[in-house]
């Protein structure tokens, strides 16, 4: 498995035959400086956690240019396939989305979930974080938080999925900070690593990561800190 985190919460994946984009934040973010469709090349699934610009992002020209096929929940698909997409898989909470070399699953997020339009928001469904299931031999399983508070649920999710990778919002004001990120990822989770997002990328929310690297120390979990567009291996 390859990971690459583009800034804020958008992340590229490839695990076995497939290249999936998570809220895919691109053209617009101002901590990604590289070309959008560079980034998404070769991508067969975008993946969104909920309807929010700042992570649909380029969902519509990936998947139109790259041919790829969206998952999300039911409101978004049916939202952007009136912008055009017609490879689209909904789901909701509960249950898997077989995706052939992986499988999704949507859990909750303490969040909200709509797009702008003319001034008015748009609901767009509840907002999730997103389990990947490899099918390849070896991979972690993932979870992107998408945007969330703390809450207890997190250990049934962790008890269900067992994820060993977590992608983890520690920006505070909309999402969880450093503190309570790191509260999160130790009382519910046993993850060998976590990558820290959705922060540095707007004045108004946490401009790095240290208070959130400074709560997890001592703990068993290690705290990847990857540079912006550059893949690693988990």
């Amino acid at each position: 498995m390859r990971m690459t985190w583009f800034g804020h919460s958008a992340v590229r994946i490839e695990t076995g035959d497939a290249v999936i984009m998570i809220d895919p934040f691109l053209t617009d973010s101002p901590t990604f400086t590289g070309d959008a469709m560079q980034a998404a090349s070769g991508a067969t699934h975008v993946v969104l956690t909920h309807g929010h610009d700042d992570h649909i992002g380029d969902t519509v020209d990936i998947c139109k240019q790259t041919g790829a096929q969206l998952v999300a929940n039911f409101e978004i698909c049916m939202y952007l396939g009136g912008k055009g997409l017609e490879n689209v898989s909904p789901g909701n909470h509960g249950g898997r989305i077989d995706c052939g070399a992986f499988d999704v699953a949507f859990v909750p997020a303490w969040h909200s979930s709509a797009s702008i339009v003319d001034g008015v928001p748009v609901y767009l469904g509840n907002p999730a974080g997103i389990v990947i299931h490899p099918k390849a031999a070896g991979d972690p399983v993932v979870l992107h938080m998408g945007d969330t508070d703390i809450f207890n649920d997190m250990a049934l999710i962790h008890e269900i999925h067992q994820p060993s990778f977590g992608f983890v919002p520690i920006g505070d004001r909309f999402t969880m900070g450093g503190e309570l990120a790191a509260r999160a990822c130790r009382n519910y989770f046993r993850f060998d690593t976590v990558v820290p997002v959705h922060y540095a990328t707007f004045p108004i929310i946490d401009q790095d990561a240290s208070t959130f690297q400074q709560a997890m120390q001592g703990s068993q979990t290690t705290v990847l800190l990857p540079e912006i567009g550059v893949a690693f291996e988990p």
